[in-house]
């Protein structure tokens, strides 16, 4: 059920920001200042946190890589193609993790958990789930701002 909700939140957003025009995807509609492409490139960053970083205890070289000093960064020369095909890849890692593990099976000890006792995969789902509804619920909004389409 976990890894239908992942699917379908992942497809959700990125349906969602694939129906912008060019000129709104860099474009923050609100006075945080986020943009349709900085949070595509943040839930692939979430994902790769929380999975390979967190719950598998791999390094990685830049899990903040979402990020430039205190908010989301996309480089200019980042296109939409880049961060969608980033994103369905960090599905795919997501979802053979989740296929091959037991929801009860703790993670890996590593610099993600900073020495506290690293959670079982359900608890590490349950967070990306909410994270994926919270984010496309602010993704909703901006695009009904910009003239895209509502809904579902």
């Amino acid at each position: 059920m976990f890894l239908r909700y992942l699917d379908y939140f992942r497809e959700t957003v990125l349906s969602k920001v694939s129906a912008l025009p060019d000129h709104e995807l860099r474009r923050s509609r609100l006075p945080s200042g986020w943009t349709p492409l900085e949070l595509l490139k943040h839930l692939r960053y979430v994902e790769l946190r929380w999975i390979e970083w967190g719950f598998q205890g791999h390094e990685v070289d830049e899990p903040w890589g979402d990020r430039c000093g205190d908010r989301w960064y996309v480089a200019p020369e980042e296109t939409r193609d880049d961060l969608v095909a980033a994103l369905r890849a960090q599905g795919a890692q997501t979802g053979a993790v989740i296929a091959g593990n037991e929801l009860t099976t703790v993670g890996v000890p590593g610099p993600r958990w900073d020495g506290a006792q690293p959670p079982p995969l359900e608890r590490v789902l349950f967070h990306l789930v909410q994270e994926y509804a919270r984010h496309l619920g602010h993704l909703d909004i901006v695009v009904e701002l910009a003239g895209g389409p509502v809904g579902e």
